[in-house]
C-alpha cells in the first residue's frame, strides 16, 4: 500500500488531548464487499485509519465535488441559474445538473484539470468510449480525502463556503428518489457535511425514500469526545506530494471502469466539531446485490469506522 507521509498511521503520532485514538481492531469488511477508506484528523494532521487507500473505484456521484470545484474556479460570477443548479447537484445529487456542468466543462477535461491541480494521482476520466458517463470516473479514498483537504485548506473561501455549505444541507432524498442517508448520515453523529454516491441499483428506487431526517441510534446519542473544544490546527498550504501515479491516471482515461457490474455505495464528508475529521468510505458490493443489504453493510462500516477512531 502506497501510503505517503500525510497518510501516516496514527500510531506514529503522539496523541493530543481529545485526539481520536485507533481502536485495537479496524472495522470488519463483510465477505463479497470491497471497501477502501481513509480517515484524516485535521487537528492531529494525520491519517488515523486507512484501508485500500489507493484502490480505484468508479466515482458515481462523488465526482460532483470535483465538477463543482472546477466550475467555480473557472467562473468568477456564476449566474443565478448556475447557483441553483449547484445547489441541487450538491444537496440532492441531481444528475441532470451534473450532466449540464459536465458538458459545459469539456466532460473528462474537468477530471484532468482538477486531478492535476489538486494532485490526485489515482483519479482518471471515464473511458474514451464513454465520455458522457461522469459517474465512470475512477478515483480512490486517498484522492477524495485530498479533495476535502483542498477545499478546507487551499480553495478560495467563496469556493469552500459554497460547496461545503451545500454539503451540510444534504437532503434525505436524492433527486432520483433514492434515499441518501446511508453511511455517515445514519451511522455518525452530527455535525457533518456529506457527499454520497450510488450506482448499479437501477433507475427506480427499490425502496421509497421517506424524507425522514438522517440519524440512527448512534447519531441520536450524545456527541463523543471527538468533538474537542481545541481549535483546528492550520494545515500547511501545500499538500504533501501525491503517491506515484498509476500508468493511466495522468495520461488519459482508464480503459476499464472499476467494478462495472457491481453496485457501489460511497459515503464521504467532514465529521465532528470544527470539521475535525475527513471520513471517506468507498464500497463495491456483490453483483446483483440488493439496495437494503448494501445500505446496511455500508452504514455499519461507516459507524464502526467512526467508532474505531473515537473515544
Amino acid at each position: 500500500m502506497r501510503i505517503k507521509p500525510w497518510l501516516a498511521v496514527a500510531a506514529a503520532v503522539p496523541l493530543l488531548a481529545g485526539t481520536p485514538a485507533l481502536a485495537a481492531a479496524p472495522p470488519k469488511v463483510p465477505a463479497g464487499t470491497t471497501a477502501g477508506y481513509v480517515v484524516f484528523d485535521r487537528v492531529a494532521g494525520k491519517i488515523v485509519a486507512h484501508r485500500l487507500a489507493h484502490r480505484a473505484f468508479r466515482s458515481a456521484s462523488v465526482i460532483k465535488i470535483l465538477i463543482a470545484i472546477d466550475f467555480l474556479e473557472r467562473t468568477a460570477k456564476p449566474s443565478a441559474r448556475d447557483l441553483a443548479q449547484l445547489r441541487i447537484m450538491l444537496r440532492s445529487s441531481d444528475d441532470d445538473a451534473a450532466s449540464a456542468f459536465w458538458d459545459r466543462g469539456g466532460k473528462g477535461a474537468i477530471v484532468t484539470r482538477t486531478a492535476r491541480r489538486l494532485g490526485l494521482a489515482d483519479t482518471a476520466p471515464p473511458p474514451a468510449d464513454k465520455p458522457g458517463f461522469w459517474g465512470y470516473t475512477s478515483l480512490s479514498a486517498y484522492d477524495v480525502a485530498r479533495t476535502y483537504r483542498y477545499l478546507m485548506d487551499r480553495a478560495a473561501p467563496r469556493v469552500r463556503d459554497l460547496i461545503v455549505g451545500h454539503l451540510r444541507q444534504a437532503t434525505p432524498c436524492g433527486s432520483d428518489g433514492f434515499d441518501q442517508t446511508f453511511g455517515i448520515p445514519d451511522g455518525v453523529p452530527r455535525p457533518w457535511a456529506v457527499k454520497q454516491g450510488w450506482s448499479g441499483f437501477g433507475t427506480v428506487p427499490p425502496v421509497k425514500c421517506s424524507g425522514r431526517p438522517a440519524g440512527g441510534a448512534l447519531a441520536a446519542a450524545a456527541t463523543p469526545a471527538l468533538s474537542s473544544t481545541a481549535p483546528v490546527a492550520a494545515a500547511p498550504m501545500a499538500l504533501a506530494a501525491p503517491a506515484p501515479a498509476r500508468p493511466a491516471a495522468r495520461s488519459g482515461s482508464r480503459s476499464v471502469v472499476p467494478d462495472l457490474g457491481r453496485p457501489v455505495l460511497h459515503t464521504t464528508g467532514l465529521v465532528g466539531k470544527d470539521d475535525r475529521l475527513i471520513l471517506v468510505l468507498l464500497t463495491a458490493h456483490p453483483a446483483g446485490g440488493g439496495w437494503r443489504d448494501s445500505v446496511k453493510r455500508t452504514t455499519t462500516l461507516a459507524r464502526e469506522l467512526y467508532l474505531s477512531v473515537s473515544r
